[in-house]
């Protein structure tokens, strides 16, 4: 007897993060991240994150009403993207550093707070000197 396989997993079509105020949220992913900003409707604002769709939105209902995953946004120059993000008011909670050693290039990560309390992430892999 053959088995069908199950399908995969194999595409993020889209993220969804939650606000408590979605002007403010829609402002900062739009003015201070500078996301592409797509569409609102009602209780619902979308950008485009690299062919990922990132919804943010109202929670629907109590249960739904928690904190996000993190979310970690892959960045060419850390130390650069920090230093604007900075500037713009985004606060961090840890700045650039190295998390690990992959051989060739270092992981680094920095982590911030967007406006609603969600924490999300700078990501660059870095030429080892």
């Amino acid at each position: 007897m053959s088995r069908t396989p199950a399908p995969g997993l194999d595409r993020i079509a889209q993220i969804s993060i939650n606000a408590h105020d979605l002007e403010r949220a829609v402002a900062f992913y739009r003015d201070a991240l500078g996301m592409k900003f797509l569409f609102q409707v009602p209780k619902m604002a979308f950008f485009d994150c690299g062919g990922v769709r990132m919804m943010v939105a109202l929670p629907e209902k109590p249960e739904l009403n928690h904190p996000g995953s993190i979310i970690y946004y892959k960045v060419d120059d850390i130390q650069a993207t920090h230093a604007a993000l900075v500037a713009k008011g985004v606060p961090f909670v840890v700045g650039p550093h190295v998390v690990a050693n992959l051989g060739k290039v270092d992981l680094w990560l920095a982590e911030a707070r967007d406006s609603e309390g969600n924490i999300f992430a700078l990501m660059s892999e870095v030429p080892r000197a």
